[in-house]
């Protein structure tokens, strides 16, 4: 029986032809996987660097988020004065004993508070 399949074969050329294709096999494989690495690769590259864009930009991005709010804050912060001032200023006017000369001692003293600022 084993004879009849060398005969099938070819003899030793049939079985150095299977033991080629086999060979050949794994090569194709390793090749395949090496071509799909590489294009794996040539994929990825870009994404990395605009990943990498990216972070920087928002790492600027808040940076200046921060600064901006800091900002606010103190816009806020002088916002609240100004109202407080404001309603000292209309407190004043329409006090009932209210005279041109209390409105600009009030304003005045508004002014002097605020130059020390």
């Amino acid at each position: 029986m084993v004879l009849s399949i060398l005969g099938i074969l070819g003899g030793s050329t049939g079985l150095a032809a299977i033991a080629t294709v086999v060979v050949q096999r794994g090569k194709f494989k390793a090749d395949a996987a090496d071509t799909l690495t590489e294009a794996a690769l040539t994929l990825v590259q870009p994404l990395q660097t605009r990943i990498t864009q990216l972070e920087g930009e928002a790492l600027n991005a808040r940076s200046e988020l921060n600064v901006l709010r800091e900002q606010v804050n103190q816009l806020q912060f002088l916002v609240r004065i100004l109202n407080r001032t404001l309603d000292r200023w209309r407190a004043a006017i329409r006090a009932p004993d209210a005279t041109l000369r209390k409105v600009r001692a009030t304003v005045a003293e508004t002014d002097r508070s605020t130059e020390g600022r």
